[in-house]
Protein backbone atom coordinates (compact mmCIF):
# COMPACT_ATOMS: atom_id res chain seq x y z
CA UNK A 1 0.00 0.00 0.00
CA UNK A 2 1.61 3.71 -0.97
CA UNK A 3 1.28 5.75 1.70
CA UNK A 4 -1.09 8.47 2.36
CA UNK A 5 -1.38 10.79 -0.21
CA UNK A 6 -1.91 14.28 0.69
CA UNK A 7 -2.07 16.50 3.50
CA UNK A 8 -4.06 16.77 6.80
CA UNK A 9 -4.81 19.88 8.56
CA UNK A 10 -5.93 21.44 11.90
CA UNK A 11 -4.15 20.95 15.12
CA UNK A 12 -3.41 17.93 16.93
CA UNK A 13 -5.86 17.08 19.92
CA UNK A 14 -4.79 15.90 22.99
CA UNK A 15 -6.97 12.70 24.85
CA UNK A 16 -8.33 15.17 26.73
CA UNK A 17 -9.32 17.45 24.09
CA UNK A 18 -11.00 14.68 22.44
CA UNK A 19 -14.98 14.62 22.27
CA UNK A 20 -16.83 11.33 24.30
CA UNK A 21 -17.68 9.06 21.58
CA UNK A 22 -21.57 7.82 21.35
CA UNK A 23 -21.19 4.04 21.27
CA UNK A 24 -24.07 2.95 18.65
CA UNK A 25 -24.34 -0.71 16.64
CA UNK A 26 -25.08 1.55 13.20
CA UNK A 27 -22.34 3.09 11.44
CA UNK A 28 -22.90 6.75 10.87
CA UNK A 29 -25.42 7.96 7.58
CA UNK A 30 -23.42 10.45 5.34
CA UNK A 31 -25.10 11.68 2.24
CA UNK A 32 -21.75 11.12 -0.42
CA UNK A 33 -21.99 7.67 -1.77
CA UNK A 34 -18.52 6.55 0.31
CA UNK A 35 -18.11 3.05 -0.27
CA UNK A 36 -18.54 1.38 3.25
CA UNK A 37 -15.79 -1.47 4.10
CA UNK A 38 -14.81 -3.33 7.46
CA UNK A 39 -11.82 -2.39 8.85
CA UNK A 40 -8.60 -4.57 7.70
CA UNK A 41 -10.07 -5.21 4.23
CA UNK A 42 -7.61 -3.01 2.75
CA UNK A 43 -4.23 -4.46 3.76
CA UNK A 44 -5.32 -8.02 2.43
CA UNK A 45 -4.87 -9.00 -1.24
CA UNK A 46 -6.72 -6.00 -3.14
CA UNK A 47 -9.93 -3.85 -2.42
CA UNK A 48 -12.91 -4.95 -4.53
CA UNK A 49 -14.19 -2.29 -5.87
CA UNK A 50 -14.81 -3.27 -9.85
CA UNK A 51 -18.34 -3.52 -8.97
CA UNK A 52 -19.30 -0.49 -7.51
CA UNK A 53 -16.68 1.05 -10.48
CA UNK A 54 -18.25 -0.37 -12.82
CA UNK A 55 -21.92 0.79 -11.96
CA UNK A 56 -20.41 4.30 -11.38
CA UNK A 57 -18.69 4.46 -14.46
CA UNK A 58 -21.63 3.01 -16.21
CA UNK A 59 -23.89 5.82 -15.38
CA UNK A 60 -21.42 8.35 -15.76
CA UNK A 61 -21.08 7.29 -19.45
CA UNK A 62 -24.56 6.79 -19.83
CA UNK A 63 -25.29 10.89 -18.96
CA UNK A 64 -22.84 11.89 -21.04
CA UNK A 65 -24.21 10.04 -23.78
CA UNK A 66 -27.88 11.20 -23.00
CA UNK A 67 -26.35 14.44 -23.54
CA UNK A 68 -25.59 14.02 -27.08
CA UNK A 69 -29.69 13.64 -27.90
CA UNK A 70 -31.04 17.19 -29.20
CA UNK A 71 -33.84 17.25 -26.34
CA UNK A 72 -31.66 16.44 -23.45
CA UNK A 73 -29.30 19.12 -24.59
CA UNK A 74 -31.59 21.66 -25.00
CA UNK A 75 -32.84 21.33 -21.26
CA UNK A 76 -29.57 21.10 -19.42
CA UNK A 77 -28.22 24.15 -21.66
CA UNK A 78 -31.60 25.59 -20.24
CA UNK A 79 -30.78 24.92 -16.63
CA UNK A 80 -26.77 25.51 -16.52
CA UNK A 81 -27.66 28.91 -18.45
CA UNK A 82 -30.15 30.19 -15.01
CA UNK A 83 -27.51 28.24 -13.34
CA UNK A 84 -24.31 30.89 -13.81
CA UNK A 85 -24.98 33.49 -15.34
CA UNK A 86 -22.19 35.91 -16.51
CA UNK A 87 -22.77 39.87 -17.48
CA UNK A 88 -20.19 42.81 -17.69
CA UNK A 89 -21.18 43.99 -14.35
CA UNK A 90 -21.40 41.19 -12.03
CA UNK A 91 -19.39 38.29 -10.87
CA UNK A 92 -21.08 34.92 -11.48
CA UNK A 93 -20.87 34.22 -7.84
CA UNK A 94 -20.36 36.17 -4.32
CA UNK A 95 -19.68 35.38 -1.02
CA UNK A 96 -22.58 36.87 1.52
CA UNK A 97 -21.27 37.51 5.48
CA UNK A 98 -24.06 39.80 6.05
CA UNK A 99 -24.76 37.21 9.30
CA UNK A 100 -21.04 36.68 10.04
CA UNK A 101 -20.85 39.01 13.38
CA UNK A 102 -16.93 39.29 12.83
CA UNK A 103 -14.84 42.25 12.29
CA UNK A 104 -14.65 43.77 8.87
CA UNK A 105 -10.73 43.14 9.00
CA UNK A 106 -11.68 39.19 9.33
CA UNK A 107 -14.24 39.63 6.69
CA UNK A 108 -11.62 41.13 4.28
CA UNK A 109 -9.40 38.90 4.46
CA UNK A 110 -12.02 35.41 4.20
CA UNK A 111 -13.09 37.82 0.98
CA UNK A 112 -9.82 38.22 -0.50
CA UNK A 113 -9.00 34.39 0.24
CA UNK A 114 -12.31 33.36 -2.08
CA UNK A 115 -11.64 35.70 -4.80
CA UNK A 116 -8.40 33.62 -4.81
CA UNK A 117 -10.07 30.87 -4.59
CA UNK A 118 -12.37 31.47 -7.99
CA UNK A 119 -9.18 32.69 -9.79
CA UNK A 120 -7.45 29.32 -9.47
CA UNK A 121 -10.31 27.57 -10.12
CA UNK A 122 -10.78 30.75 -13.00
CA UNK A 123 -14.41 30.16 -12.52
CA UNK A 124 -15.32 33.35 -14.57
CA UNK A 125 -14.23 31.50 -17.70
CA UNK A 126 -14.63 28.00 -16.45
CA UNK A 127 -18.13 28.29 -14.62
CA UNK A 128 -20.30 27.53 -16.80
CA UNK A 129 -18.44 24.08 -18.40
CA UNK A 130 -17.72 23.04 -14.11
CA UNK A 131 -21.44 23.21 -13.30
CA UNK A 132 -22.45 21.78 -16.70
CA UNK A 133 -19.63 18.68 -15.74
CA UNK A 134 -20.85 18.63 -12.32
CA UNK A 135 -24.34 18.50 -13.78
CA UNK A 136 -24.17 15.88 -15.90
CA UNK A 137 -21.90 13.39 -14.46
CA UNK A 138 -23.35 13.99 -10.62
CA UNK A 139 -19.64 14.68 -8.44
CA UNK A 140 -16.85 16.61 -9.44
CA UNK A 141 -13.67 15.85 -8.14
CA UNK A 142 -10.74 18.64 -7.26
CA UNK A 143 -7.57 17.59 -6.24
CA UNK A 144 -5.89 20.40 -3.78
CA UNK A 145 -2.22 20.93 -4.33
CA UNK A 146 -0.38 22.60 -1.74
CA UNK A 147 3.26 23.40 -0.90
CA UNK A 148 4.39 20.57 1.43
CA UNK A 149 7.25 22.64 2.41
CA UNK A 150 5.28 26.04 2.65
CA UNK A 151 1.43 24.79 3.43
CA UNK A 152 0.60 28.43 4.48
CA UNK A 153 0.73 29.72 1.23
CA UNK A 154 -2.24 27.76 0.87
CA UNK A 155 -3.77 26.21 -2.21
CA UNK A 156 -1.53 26.60 -5.14
CA UNK A 157 -3.51 24.63 -7.74
CA UNK A 158 -7.04 22.93 -8.26
CA UNK A 159 -6.79 20.35 -10.73
CA UNK A 160 -10.12 18.49 -11.97
CA UNK A 161 -10.63 14.99 -11.64
CA UNK A 162 -12.04 11.93 -13.47
CA UNK A 163 -14.85 10.84 -11.66
CA UNK A 164 -14.89 7.41 -13.09
CA UNK A 165 -11.64 6.93 -11.40
CA UNK A 166 -11.62 8.12 -7.89
CA UNK A 167 -13.77 6.64 -4.97
CA UNK A 168 -14.23 7.66 -1.68
CA UNK A 169 -14.03 4.65 0.76
CA UNK A 170 -15.05 4.74 4.40
CA UNK A 171 -13.40 2.34 6.11
CA UNK A 172 -15.58 1.10 9.64
CA UNK A 173 -13.87 -0.45 12.40
CA UNK A 174 -16.29 -2.09 14.92
CA UNK A 175 -16.07 -4.26 18.07
CA UNK A 176 -17.76 -6.15 20.22
CA UNK A 177 -18.76 -5.44 23.29
CA UNK A 178 -18.90 -7.73 26.58
CA UNK A 179 -22.52 -8.98 25.25
CA UNK A 180 -21.39 -9.90 21.82
CA UNK A 181 -23.26 -7.24 20.18
CA UNK A 182 -20.67 -5.51 17.89
CA UNK A 183 -20.11 -1.69 18.04
CA UNK A 184 -18.87 1.08 15.75
CA UNK A 185 -15.60 2.25 17.47
CA UNK A 186 -14.23 4.76 14.75
CA UNK A 187 -14.69 5.43 11.14
CA UNK A 188 -11.90 6.32 8.68
CA UNK A 189 -12.18 8.14 5.24
CA UNK A 190 -9.97 8.38 2.38
CA UNK A 191 -9.91 8.29 -1.46
CA UNK A 192 -8.77 5.82 -3.52
CA UNK A 193 -7.22 7.02 -7.68
CA UNK A 194 -7.12 4.40 -10.00
CA UNK A 195 -3.55 5.39 -12.09
CA UNK A 196 -3.85 2.30 -14.37
CA UNK A 197 -3.97 3.52 -18.07
CA UNK A 198 -7.09 4.33 -19.32
CA UNK A 199 -7.06 2.14 -22.45
CA UNK A 200 -6.36 -1.10 -20.19
CA UNK A 201 -8.67 -3.78 -19.42
CA UNK A 202 -10.21 -2.92 -15.77
CA UNK A 203 -9.98 -5.53 -13.35
CA UNK A 204 -9.98 -6.03 -9.64
CA UNK A 205 -7.67 -3.72 -8.94
CA UNK A 206 -4.75 -4.36 -6.14
CA UNK A 207 -3.56 -2.05 -3.12
CA UNK A 208 -0.33 -1.64 -4.34
CA UNK A 209 -1.27 -0.34 -7.95
CA UNK A 210 -3.84 2.24 -6.37
CA UNK A 211 -3.39 5.70 -4.86
CA UNK A 212 -4.17 6.16 -1.48
CA UNK A 213 -5.44 9.54 -0.91
CA UNK A 214 -5.95 11.76 2.46
CA UNK A 215 -9.87 13.02 2.42
CA UNK A 216 -8.11 16.36 2.85
CA UNK A 217 -6.60 16.62 0.35
CA UNK A 218 -9.41 16.24 -2.04
CA UNK A 219 -12.98 18.66 -2.77
CA UNK A 220 -15.77 16.48 -3.37
CA UNK A 221 -19.35 17.34 -4.68
CA UNK A 222 -21.51 15.15 -4.92
CA UNK A 223 -25.27 15.47 -6.77
CA UNK A 224 -27.16 15.37 -3.55
CA UNK A 225 -29.14 12.49 -5.49
CA UNK A 226 -28.95 8.35 -4.77
CA UNK A 227 -30.08 4.80 -5.29
CA UNK A 228 -32.56 3.26 -3.50
CA UNK A 229 -30.26 1.95 -0.97
CA UNK A 230 -27.93 5.30 -0.83
CA UNK A 231 -24.74 3.48 -1.82
CA UNK A 232 -24.72 5.13 -4.87
CA UNK A 233 -24.92 8.67 -6.33
CA UNK A 234 -26.54 9.29 -9.19
CA UNK A 235 -27.10 12.55 -11.61
CA UNK A 236 -29.25 14.89 -12.18
CA UNK A 237 -29.95 12.92 -15.95
CA UNK A 238 -30.97 9.69 -14.40
CA UNK A 239 -34.26 9.87 -13.68
CA UNK A 240 -34.77 11.23 -17.41
CA UNK A 241 -33.30 7.41 -19.02
CA UNK A 242 -36.54 5.62 -19.48
CA UNK A 243 -38.68 8.25 -21.13
CA UNK A 244 -35.14 9.17 -23.44
CA UNK A 245 -35.89 5.36 -24.46
CA UNK A 246 -38.80 5.43 -24.51
CA UNK A 247 -38.91 8.46 -26.81
CA UNK A 248 -36.52 7.33 -29.35
CA UNK A 249 -38.50 3.85 -29.84
CA UNK A 250 -41.20 5.31 -30.47
CA UNK A 251 -39.63 7.66 -32.75
CA UNK A 252 -38.01 4.86 -34.02
CA UNK A 253 -41.67 3.04 -35.09
CA UNK A 254 -43.53 6.10 -36.64
CA UNK A 255 -40.05 6.44 -38.87
CA UNK A 256 -40.38 3.04 -40.10
CA UNK A 257 -43.98 2.90 -39.98
CA UNK A 258 -44.16 5.51 -42.26
CA UNK A 259 -41.37 4.18 -44.46
CA UNK A 260 -43.30 1.20 -44.81
CA UNK A 261 -46.77 2.74 -45.42
CA UNK A 262 -46.51 5.61 -47.21
CA UNK A 263 -46.90 4.86 -50.56
CA UNK A 264 -49.26 3.19 -52.55
CA UNK A 265 -48.78 -0.62 -53.58
CA UNK A 266 -49.77 -2.82 -56.12
CA UNK A 267 -51.29 -6.47 -56.12
CA UNK A 268 -50.72 -8.51 -59.21
CA UNK A 269 -52.90 -11.67 -59.62
CA UNK A 270 -51.54 -13.73 -62.16
CA UNK A 271 -53.06 -16.30 -63.52
CA UNK A 272 -50.72 -19.62 -63.97
CA UNK A 273 -53.29 -21.92 -65.36
CA UNK A 274 -52.52 -25.86 -64.48
CA UNK A 275 -48.65 -24.84 -64.32
CA UNK A 276 -46.97 -27.00 -62.06
CA UNK A 277 -45.76 -25.50 -58.71
CA UNK A 278 -42.15 -25.34 -59.81
CA UNK A 279 -42.63 -23.77 -63.38
CA UNK A 280 -45.46 -21.44 -61.74
CA UNK A 281 -43.01 -20.02 -59.52
CA UNK A 282 -41.00 -19.76 -62.31
CA UNK A 283 -43.19 -17.93 -64.51
CA UNK A 284 -44.09 -15.57 -62.17
CA UNK A 285 -40.78 -14.59 -61.11
CA UNK A 286 -40.25 -13.88 -64.80
CA UNK A 287 -43.06 -11.38 -64.72
CA UNK A 288 -41.42 -9.84 -61.95
CA UNK A 289 -38.19 -9.09 -63.40
CA UNK A 290 -39.74 -8.48 -66.65
CA UNK A 291 -42.15 -5.25 -65.19
CA UNK A 292 -40.16 -4.33 -62.19
CA UNK A 293 -38.92 -0.83 -62.59
CA UNK A 294 -36.68 0.47 -60.08
CA UNK A 295 -35.30 3.78 -60.87
CA UNK A 296 -32.47 5.06 -58.34
CA UNK A 297 -30.59 8.37 -57.53
CA UNK A 298 -26.88 8.32 -57.09
CA UNK A 299 -25.95 10.74 -54.96
CA UNK A 300 -22.22 10.16 -55.71
CA UNK A 301 -22.28 10.63 -59.70
CA UNK A 302 -25.51 12.10 -59.94
CA UNK A 303 -27.04 9.24 -62.21
CA UNK A 304 -30.68 7.75 -62.50
CA UNK A 305 -29.89 3.93 -62.72
CA UNK A 306 -32.52 0.99 -63.12
CA UNK A 307 -31.28 -1.15 -60.35
CA UNK A 308 -33.33 -4.50 -60.45
CA UNK A 309 -31.25 -6.52 -58.73
CA UNK A 310 -32.15 -5.46 -55.18
CA UNK A 311 -35.44 -6.04 -53.40
CA UNK A 312 -37.09 -4.10 -50.67
CA UNK A 313 -39.72 -3.12 -48.05
CA UNK A 314 -41.61 -1.35 -50.39
CA UNK A 315 -41.75 -4.16 -53.19
CA UNK A 316 -45.09 -4.62 -55.00
CA UNK A 317 -47.27 -7.74 -54.30
CA UNK A 318 -46.81 -10.48 -57.41
CA UNK A 319 -49.47 -13.53 -56.26
CA UNK A 320 -50.61 -16.73 -58.13
CA UNK A 321 -54.19 -17.58 -59.50
CA UNK A 322 -54.83 -20.78 -60.21
CA UNK A 323 -57.15 -21.86 -63.11
CA UNK A 324 -60.98 -20.97 -62.47
CA UNK A 325 -60.25 -17.57 -60.73
CA UNK A 326 -61.17 -14.38 -62.78
CA UNK A 327 -57.99 -14.39 -64.53
CA UNK A 328 -54.79 -11.31 -64.08
CA UNK A 329 -55.86 -8.89 -62.26
CA UNK A 330 -54.14 -5.61 -60.84
CA UNK A 331 -55.64 -4.01 -57.38
CA UNK A 332 -54.09 -1.22 -55.49
CA UNK A 333 -53.10 -1.04 -51.64
CA UNK A 334 -54.31 2.15 -49.91
CA UNK A 335 -51.16 3.58 -47.91
CA UNK A 336 -51.22 4.12 -44.02
CA UNK A 337 -54.15 6.44 -42.71
CA UNK A 338 -53.67 9.01 -39.97
CA UNK A 339 -50.05 9.44 -40.52
CA UNK A 340 -49.66 12.82 -39.66
CA UNK A 341 -51.04 12.08 -36.06
CA UNK A 342 -47.78 12.56 -33.44
CA UNK A 343 -49.89 12.40 -30.11
CA UNK A 344 -47.44 9.68 -29.29
CA UNK A 345 -44.27 11.42 -30.06
CA UNK A 346 -45.64 14.79 -28.27
CA UNK A 347 -46.85 12.70 -25.06
CA UNK A 348 -43.02 11.01 -25.02
CA UNK A 349 -41.51 14.29 -25.22
CA UNK A 350 -43.22 16.21 -22.94
CA UNK A 351 -42.50 13.25 -20.52
CA UNK A 352 -38.61 13.91 -20.73
CA UNK A 353 -38.98 17.61 -20.78
CA UNK A 354 -40.98 16.87 -16.94
CA UNK A 355 -38.29 14.50 -16.21
CA UNK A 356 -35.71 17.11 -16.97
CA UNK A 357 -37.18 19.95 -14.62
CA UNK A 358 -37.54 22.23 -17.24
CA UNK A 359 -40.86 23.94 -18.24
CA UNK A 360 -42.12 22.68 -21.28
CA UNK A 361 -43.10 26.33 -22.63
CA UNK A 362 -38.98 27.08 -22.45
CA UNK A 363 -38.83 24.25 -25.33
CA UNK A 364 -41.91 24.51 -27.60
CA UNK A 365 -40.56 26.74 -30.35
CA UNK A 366 -44.50 28.47 -30.90
CA UNK A 367 -44.36 30.11 -26.81
CA UNK A 368 -42.32 33.51 -27.18
CA UNK A 369 -40.94 35.15 -23.99
CA UNK A 370 -43.84 36.79 -21.88
CA UNK A 371 -42.28 40.31 -19.78
CA UNK A 372 -45.91 40.87 -18.19
CA UNK A 373 -46.60 41.25 -14.44
CA UNK A 374 -46.20 38.62 -11.70
CA UNK A 375 -49.43 37.25 -11.84
CA UNK A 376 -48.92 36.05 -15.48
CA UNK A 377 -45.76 34.07 -14.34
CA UNK A 378 -46.46 29.87 -14.67
CA UNK A 379 -46.58 27.31 -12.02
CA UNK A 380 -43.81 25.55 -13.79
CA UNK A 381 -41.37 28.48 -14.18
CA UNK A 382 -41.50 28.87 -10.09
CA UNK A 383 -41.18 25.07 -9.58
CA UNK A 384 -38.09 25.70 -12.18
CA UNK A 385 -36.52 28.79 -10.32
CA UNK A 386 -36.88 26.74 -6.89
CA UNK A 387 -34.58 24.04 -8.77
CA UNK A 388 -32.10 26.32 -9.82
CA UNK A 389 -32.37 27.21 -6.30
CA UNK A 390 -31.62 23.94 -4.93
CA UNK A 391 -28.79 23.12 -7.56
CA UNK A 392 -27.04 26.65 -6.89
CA UNK A 393 -26.99 25.71 -2.93
CA UNK A 394 -25.90 22.11 -3.36
CA UNK A 395 -23.22 23.46 -5.67
CA UNK A 396 -21.89 25.70 -3.20
CA UNK A 397 -20.69 22.65 -1.41
CA UNK A 398 -17.67 23.31 -3.84
CA UNK A 399 -17.04 26.55 -2.33
CA UNK A 400 -17.52 25.61 1.18
CA UNK A 401 -14.65 22.95 0.99
CA UNK A 402 -12.35 25.11 -0.42
CA UNK A 403 -12.52 27.97 1.88
CA UNK A 404 -12.03 26.02 4.57
CA UNK A 405 -9.07 24.48 3.63
CA UNK A 406 -7.43 28.11 2.30
CA UNK A 407 -8.51 29.82 5.64
CA UNK A 408 -7.45 26.71 7.94
CA UNK A 409 -3.81 26.81 5.74
CA UNK A 410 -3.09 30.22 6.03
CA UNK A 411 -4.17 30.26 9.70
CA UNK A 412 -6.74 32.70 9.32
CA UNK A 413 -9.61 30.49 11.25
CA UNK A 414 -9.10 27.48 13.02
CA UNK A 415 -11.29 24.36 12.25
CA UNK A 416 -13.47 25.31 15.27
CA UNK A 417 -13.78 28.74 14.12
CA UNK A 418 -14.91 27.14 10.91
CA UNK A 419 -18.11 25.59 12.50
CA UNK A 420 -19.70 29.47 12.82
CA UNK A 421 -18.60 30.28 9.75
CA UNK A 422 -19.80 27.60 7.79
CA UNK A 423 -23.34 28.36 9.26
CA UNK A 424 -23.44 32.23 8.93
CA UNK A 425 -21.57 32.47 5.04
CA UNK A 426 -23.86 32.10 1.99
CA UNK A 427 -23.19 32.54 -1.92
CA UNK A 428 -25.03 34.63 -3.94
CA UNK A 429 -25.39 33.80 -7.58
CA UNK A 430 -25.88 36.26 -10.30
CA UNK A 431 -29.51 35.97 -11.92
CA UNK A 432 -31.40 37.16 -14.46
CA UNK A 433 -34.93 36.12 -14.33
CA UNK A 434 -36.81 38.52 -14.84
CA UNK A 435 -39.92 36.92 -13.27
CA UNK A 436 -37.89 37.17 -10.02
CA UNK A 437 -37.87 41.03 -9.96
CA UNK A 438 -41.28 40.76 -10.56
CA UNK A 439 -42.28 38.96 -7.68
CA UNK A 440 -40.01 40.64 -5.31
CA UNK A 441 -41.31 44.11 -6.53
CA UNK A 442 -44.87 42.82 -6.47
CA UNK A 443 -44.41 41.53 -3.07
CA UNK A 444 -42.90 44.36 -1.57
CA UNK A 445 -45.72 46.48 -3.18
CA UNK A 446 -48.47 44.52 -1.33
CA UNK A 447 -46.91 44.57 2.10
CA UNK A 448 -46.58 48.23 1.91
CA UNK A 449 -50.41 48.54 0.85
CA UNK A 450 -51.04 46.63 3.78
CA UNK A 451 -48.75 48.33 5.94
CA UNK A 452 -50.12 52.19 4.94
CA UNK A 453 -54.09 50.16 5.88
CA UNK A 454 -52.65 49.32 9.18
CA UNK A 455 -50.61 52.68 9.86
CA UNK A 456 -53.28 54.64 11.92
CA UNK A 457 -53.54 51.01 13.86
CA UNK A 458 -49.93 50.94 15.32
CA UNK A 459 -49.88 51.74 19.09
CA UNK A 460 -53.46 51.20 19.46
CA UNK A 461 -54.23 47.61 18.30
CA UNK A 462 -50.97 46.63 16.98
CA UNK A 463 -47.22 47.13 17.77
CA UNK A 464 -44.43 48.27 15.89
CA UNK A 465 -42.69 45.02 16.42
CA UNK A 466 -45.70 42.61 15.38
CA UNK A 467 -45.94 44.68 12.52
CA UNK A 468 -42.20 44.15 11.60
CA UNK A 469 -42.54 40.28 11.79
CA UNK A 470 -46.37 39.36 10.53
CA UNK A 471 -46.64 42.02 7.55
CA UNK A 472 -43.12 42.95 6.45
CA UNK A 473 -42.01 39.29 7.30
CA UNK A 474 -38.44 40.53 9.04
CA UNK A 475 -36.94 38.34 10.96
CA UNK A 476 -34.94 39.16 14.53
CA UNK A 477 -31.47 39.29 12.83
CA UNK A 478 -33.37 41.58 10.01
CA UNK A 479 -34.67 43.94 12.97
CA UNK A 480 -31.74 44.26 14.63
CA UNK A 481 -29.31 45.20 11.14
CA UNK A 482 -32.43 47.65 10.06
CA UNK A 483 -32.57 49.22 13.81
CA UNK A 484 -28.85 49.52 13.35
CA UNK A 485 -28.58 50.77 10.11
CA UNK A 486 -31.94 53.70 11.04
CA UNK A 487 -29.60 55.06 13.71
CA UNK A 488 -26.47 55.15 11.64
CA UNK A 489 -28.49 57.04 9.12
CA UNK A 490 -30.17 59.58 11.46
CA UNK A 491 -26.56 60.18 13.12
CA UNK A 492 -25.24 60.97 9.71
CA UNK A 493 -28.23 63.50 9.06
CA UNK A 494 -29.50 61.43 6.02
CA UNK A 495 -33.12 62.39 7.44
CA UNK A 496 -34.89 65.50 7.75
CA UNK A 497 -36.66 65.93 11.16
CA UNK A 498 -40.49 67.20 11.22
CA UNK A 499 -42.06 70.00 12.79
CA UNK A 500 -42.98 67.46 15.62
CA UNK A 501 -39.76 66.38 15.69
CA UNK A 502 -40.31 63.04 14.19
CA UNK A 503 -38.28 61.43 11.18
Amino acid sequence: MPELFGFNFGRKKRPEDSPPTAKSFVPPDFDDGATQVASGAFYGSYIDLEGDKKSDTGFINHYRMMILQPEVELAVQDIINEGVVFDEYRTPVKLNMDHYEQSDSIKEKIDAEFKELLSLLDFNNRGIDMFRKWFIDGRLYFHKIVDENNKKKGIIELRPIDPTRIKKIREVKKEKNKDGVEIVKSVNEFYMYDNAPKNKAHTPQFVEKGVKISPDAISYTPSGLFDGSKKMVIGYLHKAIRPLNQLRMIEDSVVIYRISRAPERRVFYVDVGNLPKNKAEQYLKGLMNQYRNKLVYDANTGEIKDDKKHMNMLEDYWLPRREGGRGTEITTLDGGQNLGEMEDVDYFQKKLFRALNVPISRLEADNGFNMGRSAEITRDEIRFFKFIQRLREKFSDLFLDLLKTQLILKNIITSDDWKEIAQNVHFDFASDSYFTELKESEIIKERMEILREVNEYIGKYYSIDWVRKNILKFNETEIKDMDKQISKEKKSGLYQEDQEGEF
